[in-house]
């Protein structure tokens, strides 16, 4: 089974949404950090020379690769990423290969089980 790893900078009160929201495209689960910063394109509004910047998680999705494209356009969608500038980004990258995952391989193949052919 090949993996890609979907990582998402999102607002962290947009965190929770996006989540579910990969979750019911197919993710099986997710890594989360916390309190990540960034800095665009675009400097951001201070105020007496404190920014202003919205906190961000970063999510971690190792996802099998046929469900990839699907959750990563859901995440933008949820995310409001090309709606809204500033909101966040996503992007995915090939794995090579990985350890520790045999639960969500199972947990695919036992949901592909009663899918149509």
């Amino acid at each position: 089974m090949r993996f890609k790893l979907i990582i998402a900078l999102v607002e962290d009160d947009k965190s929770d949404q996006v989540l579910k929201a990969a979750h019911d495209a197919g993710a099986t689960g997710a890594t989360i950090i916390n309190n990540a910063r960034g800095r665009g394109s675009q400097e951001h509004t201070t105020f007496f020379g404190l920014g202003l910047e919205m906190q961000r998680d970063v999510l971690l999705l190792l996802v099998e690769e046929h469900l990839a494209r699907h959750i990563l356009e859901t995440i933008c969608e949820v995310g409001e990423f090309d709606t809204t500038p500033g909101t966040g980004i996503a992007f995915q990258i090939d794995t090579e290969d990985a350890v520790g995952v045999s639960h969500q391989v199972q947990s695919i193949l036992d949901s592909t089980k009663g899918a149509p052919k």
